[in-house]
Order: structure tokens, then C-alpha cells, then sequence
């Protein structure tokens, strides 16, 4: 167990199966699989394309062709083109479509045949994403990815990415439990989403009027089963799903906490897309935000993205291997063992930018004169009230205001079960204890 390789080389001749490649951590997975273990023996890559052609473009277009991939395209230069070409395949289909939407019988069965590791990642993310849309990705994807693992007779594991707000809005100590709910309800869900869908088309509204009663309508049956937006609420019933009907299957959820910027690898810095601490941080840094609701003393539970990828590999090595004890969900997150106060991120927020200020577009300066003000409310700020930005607001102050904390015990353990593997402290690390945050968020970060 102590080789050099012990991590990275358990997944040398494997064939896994990946989903939600073009979002960000399931990219961060795609590079780093390939970057330390070039030796894999096939990596297919889902993509929502209506045919081969398309989802090889989006590959190359979304994936392959980021900047994240830098590091690899520099090391082999002229040869990184046929590496991938050899090493990854590019699946048309869709998670929301029953038998993901594959089209490709023998390429299908091939996959059935020859996978080893299903790695599930797919998934909308906006807060108030269609209700509709949601559910058939979030929801019903986790039970179609399920469903198709089943029918891999040399499958050794299926790891669903999850999110720890799947809690709802739950005080104090989150324990890492799975979630359960009877099915009814996740049927009854369905149902009034059709009836919905129904209803709007039958008085002839536009799509645009759809979309936007289709998100309301997610919020409110959120909101009516205490999750606080459609995205944390359509992956709990996934994660209620996966567990409800897993049987046998080996499965692993990971729940990573807010996801911010890589810190380390494959270089510092890298994120995609606007997440939830950085709409704040843009917005006070560019002149646009100058109070938000929250408490100084919350903890704002942030994780690297590179070390959510790194949990989630040692995860399948460990549970491949036997040494993990049949925990099923592991938190990936920093509130208990480095915990990172609201009252941190204003502080760093206004030395950052009276140091490093945006420029207007004039190309002056923006001066900033003061902390963002924090209000327990919005009623007593009248700034962004009634705005695009109160309502985005509206759907941050969950996070803002968030009253829990993270229990890590299961991946603690994972920890402990792998620590004597090599890289386990640096190209493997994903303690949060090794993170200096100013350090991190002054010079890291911000940055991007």
C-alpha cells in the first residue's frame, strides 16, 4: 500500500463512464483522471448531443479544449491530440431520458461489457432552474444513471456527486446519513409538474412565460417541503431515489459544501461560472453591491474544487479496495475541521480590492470606501429590494444565513484508511486543515 502509484495506479486498465463533464467538477475529474493515469483503458464521456458528431464537438469544444487543460496539453504537445482520441469517447445521450438517451446500441453495449467505475456528476445547478428541467435531470438522471449501472455485470462502484445542502435548511450538526423519503412523494411531484405543464400550455403562454412560471413553481413546492431552492431539492429526491432502489449496487455519494477556485491542482485558480460566494464578491468589488443579508459569525463552508476530485478518487480506490466501512456518504467541506467565518470573507473582500480595485468602464478605478454591510434581513436594506440583484439576493441568503455545520466522521475515516498512500498530502490532499484562507482567497481566488 505504500508504492508511489498506490492512488493512481488502482485506476491503470479501468474503463469508467462519466457524466457532466462539461460543468465544472466533472471536468476537474476528466483532467485529472487523464493527467494521472494516462494508462486507463477507455474514459466515455456523456454528452447531451443528438448524435456522435455533435457530442465529439461539445467534447472538444467544452471539455478537452479549456484552459484547465493546460498542464496536459503542454506536457505532450503534439501528442495530446491522439492521446485523446485513443483514451476518451464522446456518448451521445441525455441523463433525463430513460436509457440516458442512447441511441448507439452496440457503442451501449459495449459499455455495459466494459465498465468498471460510473463516476456521476450531471446536474443543473441554477438555483431556480425550471422545475421541470430539474427534476429530469437531478432527480430522475440519478435513477436513470442507477438503473444503467445495474446492467454493468463487472461494475465496481457508481459514485453520485451530491451537494451538502441536500440538508435543506437543517441546524447544527449535518450528519453524513442518506436521505429517505417514500416514492409517493417524488411521484406526486412528477404528477403536478405534468398537470403544470398542462395547465400553461392550454392557455397558449409563450416560452418565456413557461420558464418563468416553471421556476416559480419550483421554488414553491421547494420552499413547501423546507428545502430553500430547486436545485438542493431536486438532488435530495435523487439521493432519495438512489438510496430507496440501490439494492445491492455499490454506491458512494459525495456531498461537497460551496465549491470555490482550484488550489492546487492542476495549477491554482481555476473555476468556472459564478458561484455562490463569488456573485458577492464580484458584486462589492465592481461597485454594485454595498450591504447583503447575513451574520458576521456565519461559517461559509468553502472547498476547492480540486480537492472535492481528489476525495472523490481516493473514495472509489478505498471502497474498491475494502477499506472504507460501508459508509455511504462522505461531506466534503471545511466548516468543522477549518471552519471560515462570513466576518473573514469581508474583511479579505475589502483589503483585496482597495489593493487590487476594478476598473469602471472608463477605466478608473473603482474606489471602495467600506466593508460590505451585513443586514439580518433584506427589509432593512432598501438598496437591491424589488431588483434583479434582490432576488438573486433571495436566493443566496439560505447560504448566507446558513445555522449548520458539517459533520466530516465518514470522511475522516477515508482519511485515515489511505493516509499512508502516496500523494495523499500534496497531488491527493483534500483536508482543509492545510488551507491558510487569506492565503488562499488574497492570492488564489480573487484572483480568477
Amino acid at each position: 500500500m505504500t508504492e508511489p502509484e498506490s492512488i493512481h495506479h488502482f485506476f491503470k486498465g479501468k474503463t469508467i463512464f462519466v457524466t457532466g463533464a462539461t460543468g465544472c467538477l466533472g471536468k476537474v475529474f476528466v483532467e485529472k483522471i487523464l493527467r494521472v493515469q494516462p494508462d486507463i483503458k477507455k474514459l466515455y464521456i456523456l454528452l447531451r448531443a443528438s448524435n456522435s458528431y455533435l457530442a465529439t464537438q461539445r467534447l472538444h469544444n467544452e471539455v478537452i479544449g479549456k484552459e484547465l487543460f493546460r498542464v496536459q496539453r503542454e506536457k505532450l504537445g503534439a501528442d495530446f491530440g491522439p492521446f485523446i482520441s485513443k483514451k476518451v469517447v464522446a456518448v451521445a445521450g441525455d441523463v433525463s431520458l430513460n436509457n440516458l438517451g442512447l441511441e448507439d446500441q452496440n457503442m451501449r453495449d459495449e459499455m455495459l461489457k466494459e465498465l468498471d467505475i460510473i463516476v456521476h456528476t450531471a446536474a443543473t445547478t441554477t438555483f431556480d432552474e425550471r422545475y421541470d428541467i430539474a427534476m429530469g435531470t437531478n432527480t430522475m438522471g440519478a435513477l436513470h444513471i442507477l438503473k444503467f449501472a445495474k446492467n454493468c455485470p463487472k461494475l465496481g462502484i457508481l459514485l453520485h456527486l451530491s451537494t451538502a445542502f441536500v440538508c435543506g435548511e437543517s441546524k447544527g450538526l449535518i450528519v453524513e446519513e442518506p436521505l429517505h423519503i417514500g416514492r409517493n412523494n417524488i411521484n406526486l411531484e412528477k404528477h403536478l409538474i405534468q398537470e403544470k405543464l398542462i395547465e400553461l400550455h392550454a392557455h397558449n403562454l409563450n416560452e418565456e412565460a413557461i420558464a418563468s412560471v416553471m421556476r416559480s413553481f419550483g421554488l414553491l413546492r421547494s420552499n413547501m417541503h423546507g428545502w430553500p431552492n430547486t436545485y438542493v431539492f431536486t438532488k435530495a429526491m435523487g439521493e432519495m431515489l438512489l438510496a430507496h432502489m440501490k439494492d445491492t449496487l455499490p454506491l458512494i455519494i459525495i456531498r461537497p459544501t460551496i465549491v470555490t477556485s482550484t488550489y492546487s491542482e492542476p495549477f491554482p485558480g481555476w473555476i468556472e461560472g459564478v458561484r455562490t460566494m463569488d456573485f458577492v464578491v464580484a458584486k462589492y468589488g465592481n461597485g454594485t453591491m454595498s450591504n447583503f443579508v447575513g451574520n458576521p459569525d456565519t461559517i461559509l463552508d468553502v472547498i476547492p474544487a480540486d480537492m472535492v476530485v481528489n476525495s472523490m478518487m481516493v473514495a472509489l480506490v478505498a471502497h474498491c479496495k475494502c477499506l472504507s466501512q460501508n459508509n455511504l456518504v462522505y461531506h466534503i467541506g471545511s466548516s468543522l475541521r477549518n471552519p471560515f467565518k462570513i466576518s473573514d470573507l469581508l474583511d479579505m473582500m475589502y483589503c483585496y480590492f482597495t489593493r487590487n480595485p476594478c476598473v469602471n468602464k472608463y477605466g478608473k478605478p473603482i474606489v471602495l470606501t467600506r466593508k460590505l454591510i451585513l443586514f439580518s434581513n433584506m427589509d432593512k436594506s432598501s438598496q437591491n429590494k424589488g431588483s434583479k440583484l434582490g432576488n438573486a439576493v433571495d436566493l443566496y441568503r439560505p447560504y448566507s444565513l446558513f445555522q449548520g455545520i458539517f459533520d466530516v466522521k465518514n470522511t475522516e475515516s477515508l482519511r485515515m484508511a489511505t493516509k499512508g498512500f502516496a500523494g495523499m498530502n500534496d497531488i491527493f490532499n483534500f483536508d482543509p486543515k492545510s488551507i491558510s484562507w487569506k492565503d488562499y482567497m488574497m492570492n488564489v481566488h480573487f484572483l480568477v
